[in-house]
């Protein structure tokens, strides 16, 4: 992706004019369809008068994902094809994606057939139109992905458990289709876990700081391909990325209230045991009301090193 292509003489030319809008799409093991993929983001966006580039990062793929990108690299005059010698995973693809791209507005989409990349224009417009908003994050209307039976239960549960921690709506949390301000996101990119919980990591690193987030609703196709998606490692990891990130952010959201449930608990048992056998303190209690205070300090120790980071 050369800065200063060369003139006509051999000599450097002018700089070239950085893209409004790049658009980070990786790619693992997609050969039979990354190519309709690829067609379809750049016809969208050709129509909608943006410009933009499309970097379409090969994840080490183990089939001719790579071999097809490199023979459409040619015929799309936006597309550049990008290859990672070992497998870094779809996280790793998006943070170095997003910290190549030379747009204001980064896209973050999938080449798998399941997103209405069609609509991409519209996320960009929406980003344009609206300068307090800062992502906008496509909120799937229904799961067609595989183990629909435990993938629905499990997704509401982790979802309720990150609305509760931000104190915020949460339509969609780890929705692969978004636009987002680059300048915004630099801050974050180095939390980024290498996983498919990038998605949920973004989002919430934006609304824990104050980032406004709006949601449109999209429909979601089943994909084509075999699915990258493990249920049990992956909405474990889920859970501990919503976890860990609220930590990082905001402490007391998750330490405060078990602090405050053992020592309300210990308080309440203590009071029973002096009715029931006056001056007399049960190690159980005790345990209780010690880890409630344990638990209290670290949780204010660790807002203190949160606002320390945020103020140096």
């Amino acid at each position: 992706m050369p800065d200063t292509p060369d003139g006509p003489d051999g000599a450097p030319g002018a700089p070239e004019a950085a893209p409004h809008v790049s658009i980070v799409l990786p790619c693992y093991n997609e050969q039979d369809h990354v190519v309709k993929e690829i067609e379809r983001i750049c016809a969208a966006m050709d129509a909608s008068g943006h410009t933009y580039e499309l970097l379409a990062i090969d994840d080490a793929s183990t089939d001719d994902t790579l071999a097809r990108l490199r023979e459409a690299e040619p015929l799309f005059d936006h597309l550049h094809v990008v290859a990672f010698p070992h497998n870094g995973g779809a996280g790793t693809v998006r943070r170095i994606g997003t910290q190549r791209a030379r747009g204001e507005i980064v896209v973050w989409t999938d080449a798998d057939m399941t997103y209405p990349n069609e609509r991409i224009p519209e996320f960009v417009d929406l980003l344009a139109a609206q300068p307090h908003i800062d992502q906008v994050v496509g909120a799937r209307t229904q799961e067609a992905g595989s183990h629909r039976f435990l993938r629905v239960p499990a997704k509401w549960l982790i979802r309720k458990v990150a609305e509760r921690l931000t104190n915020t709506r949460i339509p969609d949390l780890n929705s692969g289709l978004r636009a987002f301000r680059r300048e915004v996101s630099l801050p974050y990119l180095r939390l980024l876990p290498p996983g498919f919980s990038c998605v949920t990591t973004i989002t919430l690193a934006f609304l824990s700081n104050q980032h406004p987030v709006q949601y449109v609703p999209i429909d979601y196709a089943k994909r084509a391909g075999t699915s990258k998606f493990h249920f049990v490692r992956d909405a474990y990891r889920y859970i501990l990325q919503v976890l860990r990130m609220v930590m990082y952010f905001n402490p007391l959201k998750v330490l405060m209230p078990i602090a405050l449930w053992l020592v309300g608990i210990g308080a309440a048992k203590f009071v029973f045991d002096q009715v029931r056998t006056p001056l007399y303190i049960p190690n159980n209690t005790i345990m209780l009301l010690t880890s409630g205070l344990i638990v209290g300090a670290l949780a204010l120790l660790a807002d203190l090193i949160v606002r320390s980071r945020d103020g140096a």
